[in-house]
């Protein structure tokens, strides 16, 4: 018995983490993406940045969207929908001929890209033993760092030969794989069970996510992911960018950004090995401060090796943070309103992927120093850490309701 559900369990992480790889592969692609196109087009660091806001208009429509339709539907069908959105979306986006339709395709794109992370992170946490779901949901995670590192190789060696428009095709891929979920993807038992038992309206679903009972820890929740989301697209969006700012040229930022991508999959490794062992909170909290640490670092850096030492261990402390948010998020809830409370703090969390690249847009086009940029996501990031301290309740080996 033990040994079917741990295959089970297996084939549950490899099929969803491979969905969750694409999703990374697409926004990784994209920050290399963004770099190239502004020579091809000729574009201004407000319009580089409007490129990554919307994308994040469309993950905050999405998260919010598929959410509340993952706690009606199921949460396999819209796992499936999301996925085949982002692909068919990302094909598009290779013929666009105008920035405009560029950045309609982006924001299609996005809403796939939120809904499923939200989605698949729920389907998971339902699916394993409470012993294994940290574990597990922080394994799902580390499928992020297989799909950016994926993205720089193919940045490295496709864009500067065969152009951008070929990176984002290949990106297709992953409509081929929705189709084979269709038939290898089991739906949440929890799901199947509470569905049959209780069917409640969208609105009453939202109205208690901030009920009395559950409103801290949807505020709670909701700070830490516009702090988290804010900083994340902000600075590794501009990563490749922000290294041609620095005096690199194209084709070595593309080097350095890959040198480091390597490091986000120990901090996911050992945030998923430290997750069960001293808890959510100590990890998140942990993580997240080692990651406002070397934001300022970076931020600060001038040498190479500065950076890219640096660089590495704000990958290594940040997809480790996001690994223990993806974890801790839907165990705030009962089943029967979990697609919707995660989706929703996810979706405000995109508000802040809103801001982030158009802030550093707006601010490199005014000359501001690297350093300054990266002390605001210091301080973002640190207030996180706060709400997560004062308001965060420890969900370590806590039975779902």
């Amino acid at each position: 018995m033990e040994k079917s559900i741990a295959v089970s369990q297996r084939k549950l992480l490899l099929i969803s983490g491979t969905g969750w790889m694409f999703d990374a592969l697409d926004v990784g692609i994209l920050s290399f993406v963004i770099a190239a196109l502004a020579k091809d087009w000729n574009l201004n660091p407000a319009q580089m940045g409007w490129i990554g806001s919307i994308n994040s208009i469309g993950m905050a429509v999405g998260a919010l969207l598929f959410g509340i339709l993952a706690d009606k539907f199921g949460r396999k069908s819209i796992f499936m929908i999301t996925l085949l959105f982002f692909s068919i979306g990302s094909g598009l986006s290779a013929l666009a001929p105008t920035l405009t339709i560029f950045l309609i395709l982006r924001f299609l794109i996005g809403m796939g890209l939120g809904g499923e992370l939200p989605v698949a992170s729920t389907l998971v946490s339902e699916s394993v033993p409470t012993k294994d779901r940290g574990r597990v949901v922080v394994l799902l995670e580390s499928f992020w760092a297989g799909g950016w590192l994926i993205a720089a190789l193919i940045s490295y060696f496709v864009i500067p030969k065969f152009g951008w428009q070929i990176a984002l095709l290949i990106c297709t891929i992953p409509a081929f794989y929705a189709l084979y979920l269709r038939l290898s993807l089991p739906d949440s038992p929890r799901f199947q069970t509470v569905n049959k038992e209780k069917r409640e309206s969208v609105l009453k679903k939202i109205k208690q996510v901030w009920s009395k009972k559950y409103a801290k820890r949807t505020l709670m929740l909701w700070v830490v992911w516009f702090t988290v989301v804010f900083s994340y697209y902000g600075m590794f969006l501009w990563l490749p960018s922000v290294m041609v700012l620095k005096g690199f040229s194209l084709i070595k930022s593309f080097e350095y950004v890959l040198i480091m991508t390597l490091a986000q999959l120990p901090g996911y490794f050992m945030a998923a090995w430290l997750i069960e062992k001293v808890g959510r909170k100590f990890v998140l909290v942990t993580f997240l401060l080692g990651t406002a640490i070397f934001a300022y670092l970076f931020g600060n850096g001038e040498s190479l090796t500065m950076l890219i030492v640096s660089g590495m261990f704000l990958s290594f402390f940040n997809l480790g943070a996001w690994g223990a948010l993806y974890a801790y998020s839907p165990e705030q809830y009962p089943t029967v309103i979990r697609g919707t409370g995660t989706g929703m703090a996810a979706a405000f969390g995109r508000i802040g992927g809103i801001f982030g690249p158009l802030l550093v847009g707006n601010l490199v086009s005014q000359k501001v120093s690297t350093d300054y940029i990266f002390t605001i996501f210091c301080i973002s990031i640190v207030i996180g850490v706060l709400f997560v301290l004062f308001l965060g309740k420890e969900t370590k080996q806590v039975e779902l309701d």
